[in-house]
């Protein structure tokens, strides 16, 4: 015969109750212990994937790159080329350091006639501002906008691994104001990069931001050059061949030789920077 058998039916009931308070305790903690948990992961997540420099205006302005739109609403550097302007290009870095350490774009693309805007991020350089997908998005899409209304003309998007997702995403919102894309070492979906590192983890259910590009540019039909990297161990060239295969014409596929995620500007000439932005000038509609 079991305890609760030989008890009063009132006893019995008392058992079962404080047994089931018992789990409901135990499973209260464990809940909070999942809360604690998914956010230490969401804080983890932002130490792998933003690693921020900051800088004042006056350490990034120089003769070649003023403050753009003006110095007090700094959103990034603006360079001019000598002579016509072909096109604005605004370039959204990679996740590390800060507008002002992405000058040699600046050189490049002046060289062929493109009015250069160097977009700096929400928390990066001398800008405030939380870091995250959706703010980092959200204020992208203003840059593009105003861009787009000083210039009155679509403006070339220039991506750079974390750059090519945010490039992506803002270009999921405002299509119709994108001249063309080019994406250097983006990936397909963040959460493949993830697992390809931490095959182990949960990954795509430990990821608060999505970086979805494969989403993001599935209807996108204006030019676009994906450029990736042959021995790129951070995000390797297959993630990047994937999103190309996924894109609707007018595209083309850049693969630099030898190089890793970060030395490929060692591997490209002034010639690579031409044929990119004549293919993407060329293909505008």
């Amino acid at each position: 015969m079991s305890d609760c058998n030989r008890q009063s039916p009132r006893g019995c009931g008392a058992r079962l109750s404080h047994i089931a308070r018992s789990f409901a305790g135990a499973a209260l903690w464990l809940a909070v212990a999942g809360v604690i948990l998914l956010t230490g992961i969401a804080m983890l997540q932002d130490r792998f994937l933003y690693f921020p420099d900051k800088a004042t205006q006056e350490e990034l302005v120089s003769d070649s790159l003023r403050a753009w739109p003006n110095p007090q609403d700094f959103r990034g550097l603006m360079a001019e080329p000598d002579g016509p302007v072909r096109a604005t290009a605004i370039v959204f870095h990679g996740n590390a350091g800060h507008a002002g350490h992405r000058d040699y774009y600046a050189r490049a693309l002046t060289r062929l006639g493109l009015r250069v805007i160097l977009a700096e991020y929400p928390g990066f350089g001398p800008r405030s501002g939380a870091l995250g997908e959706e703010s980092l998005v959200a204020d992208a899409a203003q840059t593009i906008a105003l861009a787009r209304r000083q210039f009155g003309e679509p403006p070339l998007l220039l991506g750079e691994s974390l750059g090519a997702g945010v490039a992506a995403a803002a270009t999921a919102r405002q299509q119709d104001m994108i001249a063309g894309l080019l994406l250097i070492t983006p990936w397909d979906r963040l959460e493949h990069i993830a697992a390809h590192h931490y095959w182990w983890l949960p990954t795509k259910w430990m990821l608060q931001d999505r970086y979805d590009s494969a989403a993001n540019l599935a209807s996108f039909s204006r030019p676009i050059v994906v450029a990736v990297a042959e021995h790129d161990r951070i995000v390797p060239s297959p993630f990047g061949i994937a999103l190309y295969e996924g894109l609707a014409a007018p595209k083309r596929l850049m693969v630099i030789r030898e190089a890793g995620h970060n030395d490929w500007l060692g591997r490209i000439d002034q010639g690579w920077w031409c044929e990119a932005v004549d293919f993407l000038l060329g293909q505008r509609r």
